[in-house]
């Protein structure tokens, strides 16, 4: 494996002295904060930055622009037409809070977030067999995210899954196959996921920089030596072969030294019996762990902000502190202190006025995004287009038929399976990026070519051809539907002018069309902002 060049040297809490501008962060925490009063502090900890730089924050997000960032971060796809037009009407003074809890009490909060963790949690390989792996692991992943399962106990189910076979819903199994059931692939995985450490970048030299040793590497991959035979050989009694390692100790690669299994901070587990896995997972997610509730608040901050409080990912350190060290130590120690809720630590984030700031720049001094001065603008995934593009165009996916083998709805030719194909996720999932082949798809592809014909599209054909409705009503319709927004005052009137001649064609149905089908490819619609 070549050296990182990434610092590594993580500490979990930054040594060195602390700026002017971070002292105001630092305040110790309550005992328990609720999530409204974790937004709170957040909201202390980033004005205070804002103000020592002399910047200016940009004003709150208007109600439209909420409505449909929080339904895209919570839910995965953009609201509906009803949906969007009663929240921006609504005069409701508490309707922000109503919606947050509306949305994270949703089914639809499982099966967004549940993509979330596994895009996190299964590397992209280039493996095929991923494409099989990832829906059973899922659909597991969905139904610990909709009991509210903590965070520790969806770890620990990982770690410390035995493998039951790829064709028996095994989901937490799942994340040692995709890593092969190598140990050391598992224990690269495990830190940099769950710790917030790339520690695999010692696993054939000592770093020259970080304090990450090639034996510590190597101590950590031998909490693993008890991994089955990746291709699943049995015993005569059924039972996994295991390789012929002694357990909680591993050789190391190129010569005779064995490691023995220990933590980052150099100490011995205290293990029963042989779970080693078990007493990894027992350190990793203590209070007092430096590293496990930060590694997981940066990459849920990451996900609904755009960019880390540690920037790049898993890659805290000396020379890359954090961008508030006090509050990511104080949203860590709450998350902990709240036994590790992902709805509390998520609701604490989306109430902050930073996440509902307007993402129009007003202001040169907002340009710095790791300021939180102004909401980032970020990429959707595949998925949230997809059903985004489902929910403004109406269209309906082919029903997946129950498959035995993996004892789920699955249906890998679907329209759904075939646009995420194209569509592939990138390392930073919020920075999605559209081809020119993607481009398109999405401009010629069979789902916008339907929901923007009269002929296909029953819908838009009431719309288009509902003449005693004024234009300007029915523009405003079909931006409620894609943009969850009313159209500017200009927008409005070129595109009222544009319907009322008929486009090239001189057929005002048509040119209805053509406004239907500008929007669904139109940048605003492709992001979340």
């Amino acid at each position: 494996m070549r050296l990182c060049a990434a610092l590594l040297v993580v500490a979990g809490l930054v040594a060195g002295p602390a700026r002017a501008e971070d002292k105001a962060d630092e305040e110790k925490a309550p005992v328990k904060l609720t999530a409204a009063e974790l937004a709170d502090k957040i909201n202390a900890a980033l004005d205070a930055k804002i103000k020592a730089r002399k910047a200016k924050p940009a004003p709150a997000a208007d109600d439209a622009e909420l409505v449909r960032r929080l339904h895209l971060d919570l839910s995965g796809r953009i609201p509906d037409l009803m949906t969007a037009r009663d929240y921006i009407d609504s005069p409701e003074k508490d309707k922000r809070e109503a919606l947050i809890d509306k949305l994270l009490d949703d089914d639809r909060y499982a099966v967004h977030w549940a993509n979330v963790w596994r895009g996190w949690l299964l590397h992209d390989t280039g493996d095929q067999q991923l494409i099989y792996l990832a829906p059973q692991f899922e659909v597991w992943l969905r139904g610990r995210l909709k009991a509210n399962i903590s965070y520790d106990s969806m770890v620990r189910s990982l770690v410390t899954s035995s493998n039951r076979g790829m064709y028996n819903g095994a989901g937490p199994s799942v994340f040692l196959q995709v890593n092969q059931f190598k140990a050391e692939n598992v224990a690269s995985a495990v830190a940099r996921v769950f710790l917030g450490v790339k520690v695999e970048c010692a696993q054939c030299h000592d770093h020259p920089f970080a304090k990450w040793k090639r034996k510590q590497f190597w101590e950590t991959a031998a909490f693993f030596s008890d991994l089955p035979d990746p291709f699943n050989q049995v015993d005569a009694q059924g039972r996994p072969i295991v390789r012929q390692r002694k357990a909680g100790e591993i050789k190391i690669p190129g010569g005779d030294k064995v490691a023995k299994a220990k933590f980052l901070d150099g100490k011995e587990p205290k293990v029963t019996g042989n779970d080693y896995r078990g007493a990894l997972v027992d350190w990793m997610v203590r209070k007092d762990n430096p590293y496990f509730a930060r590694a997981a608040v940066n990459r849920v901050w990451e996900q609904l902000m755009g960019i880390g409080l540690v920037e790049p990912l898993d890659e805290e350190s000396v020379e890359n502190p954090p961008s508030h060290p006090g509050l990511l130590t104080l949203m860590a120690q709450q998350f902990a202190e709240h036994k590790y809720d992902l709805k509390y630590l998520i609701k604490a984030i989306v109430s902050s006025r930073a996440y509902q700031r307007t993402s129009k720049q007003t202001d040169a001094t907002q340009a710095d995004h790791r300021l939180f001065a102004r909401m980032k603008v970020r990429g959707l995934s595949p998925e949230q287009m997809f059903d985004s593009l489902s929910i403004a165009t109406g269209h309906k996916d082919d029903d997946a038929p129950y498959d035995p083998r993996f004892g789920l709805q699955v249906n890998f030719n679907s329209a759904r399976s075939d646009f995420v194909r194209r569509f592939p996720a990138p390392d930073k999932r919020t920075e999605q990026h559209t081809s020119i082949l993607q481009a398109l798809y999405l401009m010629n592809g069979t789902i916008v070519a339907d929901a923007t014909s009269l002929e296909k599209n029953k819908n838009l054909a009431i719309i288009a051809e509902g003449k005693s409705v004024p234009t300007g009503r029915r523009v405003d319709q079909l931006f409620l539907i894609t943009l969850n927004r009313k159209p500017t005052k200009a927008e409005r009137e070129r595109l009222v002018k544009y319907v009322d001649k008929g486009g090239p064609k001189k057929d005002p149905a048509r040119a209805l069309c053509d406004v239907f089908w500008a929007l669904l490819n139109s940048s605003e619609f492709c992001v979340n902002h």
